[in-house]
């Protein structure tokens, strides 16, 4: 539980509304639900930024992709990964998740 104290000089910049927020809780859910089964596939991830990220999907909590992608000349992207880094993703950053086969 999170508690909040507001003094007197606070003043709010921004406030999402409503249909904001639930428009982004609908997308969260459905990422989380499309990371969650595609767990341990190798995928594409595209962020709003234009970039681009390869590895597997190692899991998906509290808005965060984790993306397992292997260190360069240790394996290819049809080999397991032996030396890997998890890379984090916010999921509201992706644009595009393909799969690769």
């Amino acid at each position: 539980m999170s508690v909040q104290y507001k003094s007197p000089q606070e003043q709010t910049l921004y406030q999402a509304d409503s249909n904001t927020t639930s428009n982004m809780r609908a997308i969260r859910d459905q990422l989380h639900q499309v990371c969650r089964q595609h767990v341990n596939h190798l995928v594409r991830v595209e962020t709003l930024d234009g970039d681009v990220f390869e590895g597997a999907i190692v899991g998906c909590a509290n808005g965060v992709l984790y993306l397992r992608q292997h260190s360069e000349g240790v394996a290819s992207r049809f080999t397991p990964y032996s030396s890997a880094a998890i890379l984090t993703l916010v999921l509201f950053e992706l644009l595009v998740i393909t799969l690769l086969i």
